[in-house]
C-alpha cells in the first residue's frame, strides 16, 4: 500500500483497520509526516502506544519494520553496521594456502553486517522501510548527534564501501519516555506529537477490540479503575498496554464483571511496582470499584 495518503481520515481509518483507535491529533500528525516525508516524534508516558504506531504503520504500508532499541551506550556497531570479522579472518588465512587476497577485498559487501539505521538508507524495491528508533531518551548525547546526521541526508557513509543514499527516505518514528530531555536540534526535525493517555471512551473501545469476546460492562469497569487509578500518583500508572492486560486476566478468570477480591488479587496485571500497589490499596479497593460500577452503569 502506498505510503502517501489522502487526507487524515484515510490515516484514521488505516490505523483503525490495523487495530489501532487514533485520536484526531495523531491521525493529523501521521498523516503529515508521511505526507511531508518528515520524521514523527512521539513523547509520552510508557505503555500509551507510541512504539504500536511504528509497527501498525509498517502493516499498513508494507515497508519492512526497522527497530533501533536504544540503551546507553548504544554505538555505530549495533545501530548503523559493523564487520564480520570471523568471515574475513577466515578469509585472510587462505592467504596462508597459498591464494592470493586482497586486502581490499577483505572489506567487501558480503562481510558488511547491515544494522537498522544502515538498512534504513539503503535503496529496496518497494515500499520504503519503517524505521523506529525506540526510547531514544535511553541512548547517549553523541547518539544523538550522530542521529542528526543520519535524518538530515537519510544517508550513512561506511568509510571502506562509500555512502549509502534512501532513494526514498524511510518512514522514522521516534519514541521518548522523557526519562532525560531529548535535544532541541532533534526535535525540530521531527513533528512532534504528545501521546497521552486516551478518553475513556476511546479506551474502552481499545479494550473491546483487543480483547475479543470481553463483555462491554468489563471493558467500562476495568477502563473505569484505570482511570481512577492514574488519578492516584502513581511512580508509574497504567498505560492503554496495562489496561488491556488486566482485562485479559479478568476475562481469563471467568469475570463479567469486577470484584473487591478480584481487582485486588490481579493488579499486579496493571500496577506494576509495589508502592504503587500499596498507594492504590491505600486509596481503597472498594472505591475504585464501586466508582467504576457506578460509571459503566
Amino acid at each position: 500500500m502506498r505510503t502517501g495518503p489522502t487526507d487524515v481520515d484515510e490515516v484514521a481509518a488505516a490505523l483503525a483497520a490495523h487495530d489501532y483507535l487514533a485520536d484526531d491529533d495523531l491521525a493529523t500528525v501521521v498523516f503529515l509526516a508521511l505526507a511531508l516525508g518528515r520524521p514523527l516524534f512521539l513523547e509520552g508516558d510508557a505503555g500509551v502506544g507510541k512504539t504500536e504506531v511504528a509497527k501498525v504503520l509498517a502493516a499498513w504500508t508494507g515497508g519492512e519494520l526497522l527497530r533501533l532499541q536504544c540503551y546507553e551506550g548504544l554505538d555505530v556497531g549495533q545501530a548503523v553496521y559493523e564487520w564480520d570479522y570471523a568471515k574475513q579472518l577466515l578469509h585472510m588465512r587462505s592467504a596462508e594456502q597459498g591464494q592470493a587476497v586482497d586486502v581490499d577485498d577483505v572489506y567487501a559487501e558480503r562481510f558488511l553486517i547491515r544494522r537498522p539505521l544502515l538498512r534504513a538508507v539503503t535503496p529496496v524495491e518497494g515500499p520504503p522501510p519503517v524505521l523506529l528508533i525506540d526510547e531514544v531518551d535511553r541512548a547517549d548525547d553523541e547518539f544523538e548527534a550522530f542521529l542528526l546526521e543520519v535524518l538530515a541526508d537519510s544517508a550513512v557513509t561506511v568509510p571502506e564501501l562509500g555512502t549509502y543514499r534512501a532513494d526514498r527516505p524511510p518512514v522514522v518514528v521516534i519514541t521518548s519516555n522523557r526519562t532525560r530531555d531529548v535535544h532541541d536540534a532533534l526535535k525540530r526535525r521531527c513533528l512532534y506529537h504528545w501521546l497521552g493517555h486516551p478518553d475513556y471512551e476511546r479506551e474502552v473501545a481499545i479494550v473491546r477490540l483487543r480483547v475479543p469476546g470481553v463483555d462491554e460492562r468489563l471493558a467500562r469497569q476495568v477502563a473505569s479503575v484505570v482511570e481512577q487509578v492514574r488519578e492516584l500518583g502513581l511512580y508509574k500508572p497504567p498505560g492503554v498496554a496495562e489496561t488491556i492486560d488486566w482485562a485479559c486476566a479478568m476475562a481469563a478468570l471467568g469475570r463479567s464483571s469486577l470484584d473487591d477480591a478480584t481487582v485486588s488479587a490481579t493488579m499486579g496485571a496493571a500496577v506494576k511496582y509495589r508502592e504503587d500497589q500499596e498507594r492504590v490499596r491505600a486509596h481503597g479497593v472498594a472505591e475504585l470499584v464501586r466508582g467504576a460500577v457506578l460509571r459503566a452503569g
